[in-house]
Formats: structure tokens, C-alpha cells, sequence
């Protein structure tokens, strides 16, 4: 964790306030981190939706499914082994895709 001891203070009339405040509920970030990230040239990306979560882990179920599925077939060499890795490996880019898209934060 970094040391943080300078501490800035600064007023906000109630719309600026109204307005930071929906923006960091927004993210799910604290106001500090929120803040942090501006600082940073970084626009924090929104909290992504409840399912997001669920989708992710139905996304990673078929991955590790098909990563069995394909131990498997390469033992009994039943499938085609090239087609099945290209398959995984455009999974994986779909994952990775999908959390940068939702959760990364944008640069300015």
C-alpha cells in the first residue's frame, strides 16, 4: 500500500458535489480513488452490472470444459487438436476483451 500523508482540501458547491458523487457511485470506486484515477489522466470505467460477474464464470466454466475436453481428445486423438486450441485461444481473447472493456479504466 502507498504512503499517502499530503492532504488536499478543497469546497465543491451542491451541484459539482451532486455530480462527483453519482459519478463515483457510478464506478463503485471510493472518492479518493475516483479522484486518484482523474489525477492519473484516467477516467474510471462504470461498476459493470450485477451479471457481468456471472457471465464471466459461465464463460470461464466452458473454457476450463473445453480445456478437458481437448486433454482428453489429444490422448484418444479423436479431434482436431489445431482447431480446438484455436478455439480456446479465441476464448480467452474474448475474456480478456470483455473485462477490459467493462472494467478498465479509459484514458482521457
Amino acid at each position: 500500500m502507498e504512503k499517502r500523508d499530503i492532504r488536499i482540501e478543497f469546497r465543491l458547491n451542491e451541484k459539482e458535489f451532486a455530480t462527483l458523487d453519482r459519478r463515483v457511485k457510478k464506478s463503485g470506486l471510493s472518492r479518493e480513488n475516483y479522484l486518484r484515477h482523474l489525477i492519473r489522466n484516467l477516467i474510471p470505467a462504470d461498476q459493470p452490472p450485477p451479471d457481468y460477474f456471472s457471465m464471466m464464470r459461465t464463460l470461464n466454466a466452458i473454457g476450463n470444459n473445453l480445456d478437458q475436453v481437448a486433454q482428453k481428445a489429444y490422448v484418444l486423438n479423436v479431434i482436431d487438436v489445431q482447431r480446438y486450441v484455436e478455439n480456446v485461444t479465441a476464448l480467452d481473447s474474448a475474456i480478456v476483451e470483455i473485462t477490459n472493456a467493462v472494467m478498465l479504466p479509459r484514458k482521457v
